[in-house]
Parts: structure tokens; C-alpha cells; sequence
């Protein structure tokens, strides 16, 4: 199970890095990059996972855990770092493995079925309702991580089912991310809504960067019937 987006996945990497060095950068960062990798490593893991159908009995329950077991070993990992980063982040480390152990077990093999069966509208909608529950929740509890979750697979699901590598919707995503993030920074009561949807399309932009693509300038006729070469269409 291996993701094909390659600057989301350099994104993730790079992520889960400064969320291990947050107790030498600063304690303050931890659950929000701890919010931030679970929205990424879910919408990593809906893209990896192909099955839109669960398999029957327990170990097809937990079949996208055992297709990659080591995935599991990074959120024990962050659990450690939130434990040595201090007394006020040591219940981060308790919420971050009850949050894996319910996203896991119930949230993904349940969802993934679920959002299967829903049209792109339905799962818009299931994404606001989703950002407005993180707003509702405190931080660092662990129905909030699970919703960060739930925010990413739905995430990827919509993004599968929309237009990718296009720049429009590359430039959509970018400018909802800015507008979210210039919110939480401006309008502190805003913060706890913001952010979640501010880092859901950080990670929209990214998947669209990872596949975008240019629209070839074919080769054409002057009107005077000589062609014209395809690198000159961009010259004044």
C-alpha cells in the first residue's frame, strides 16, 4: 500500500518530521501538526487503499492495517514525542493513540464503505459538517483527531471524484487555504473551525500539484499555410 502523490507524500514526510522535533522547536506546534498529520495520513491512506468494500469477517475488517503495518509505527512515534515534550502536552499522547485505535478499527473500514455510496455533493457536505464538529471539540481531545481523520479520507474521496491536475482547482484549493489560514490568524474565536478546514486544503492544493498537468500547445498553421512552431505560441 504506497501512495502516488509524490509532493503530498514529501509534504507527509516533511510533516511527520517537525511533529517528532517539536519538543526542541516549540511545544506549541505539536497539536496542530498532530491535527495536520491526521488529516494528511488519512487521505494518504483512502488513496492507497483501492477497496471501496469491506471484506467479510474480522481480518477483512483490518485489512488495510495489515496491508501495511508499519504505517501504525509513526503515530506510536508522535505518542512518545508528546509524552517527552512535557506535563501540558503528556494527555496529547493519550488522546493521539485512542483517536488511531477508533479511526482504525471503526472509522475507515465503516467509512470507506459508506463514502463509496455517496454523490460528490452528499460528501461536501459530510466534510462541513465534520469541520464544524473539530470547531465543537477541544483540542487535542481525541473525537477531534478522529474527525481530523474522517476530514482527510472524506477529503480524498471528494478529490478523487473531482477534476485533478487542473489549474483552476489548483488555484481554488490555494486561495480557500489562504482564506482559512488569514481567518484563524485574524479572528481568534475562528481559529478552532479554521484551521481543520485552512489544513484540508493545504493538502487539496498539494494533491492537485502532484498531478497537474499542461495542456500541450499542438502544432498549428499560420494563415498564410507555414506552421508555427509551439514554443514561439508563448512569445509576444
Amino acid at each position: 500500500m504506497s501512495g502516488e502523490l509524490r509532493i503530498l507524500g514529501m509534504a507527509h514526510g516533511l510533516l511527520l518530521g517537525l511533529v517528532l522535533a517539536s519538543p526542541m522547536i516549540g511545544e506549541a506546534f505539536l497539536p496542530w501538526g498532530v491535527e495536520a498529520l491526521f488529516i494528511i495520513a488519512a487521505f494518504q491512506l483512502r488513496l492507497a487503499d483501492r477497496r471501496w468494500d469491506t471484506r467479510a469477517g474480522l481480518r477483512g475488517w483490518v485489512s488495510h492495517i495489515r496491508m501495511a503495518p508499519g504505517r501504525l509505527v509513526p503515530w506510536a512515534a508522535t505518542a512518545v514525542v508528546a509524552v517527552i515534550a512535557g506535563p501540558e502536552q503528556a494527555t496529547l499522547a493519550g488522546s493521539i493513540l485512542a483517536a488511531v485505535l477508533m479511526a482504525e478499527l471503526m472509522l475507515y473500514p465503516a467509512g470507506a464503505y459508506l463514502l463509496g455510496r455517496l454523490p460528490r455533493p452528499g460528501i461536501a457536505l459530510l466534510i462541513i459538517l465534520l469541520i464544524i464538529g473539530c470547531g465543537l471539540a477541544g483540542q487535542g481531545q481525541p473525537a477531534r483527531l478522529a474527525m481530523a481523520f474522517a476530514l482527510g479520507v472524506s477529503g480524498c474521496v471528494f478529490w478523487m471524484r473531482g477534476p485533478d491536475g487542473e489549474a483552476q482547482a489548483t488555484l481554488l484549493t490555494a486561495a480557500a487555504a489562504a482564506g482559512c489560514f488569514g481567518a484563524a490568524l485574524l479572528i481568534p474565536g475562528a481559529t478552532m473551525i479554521a484551521m481543520p478546514a485552512a489544513l484540508l486544503a493545504t493538502t487539496l492544493t498539494l494533491a492537485h500539484l502532484s498531478v497537474i498537468r499542461r495542456h500541450p500547445d499542438h502544432w498549428r498553421l499560420r494563415s498564410s499555410g507555414t506552421f508555427r512552431w509551439p514554443f514561439l505560441t508563448h512569445m509576444g
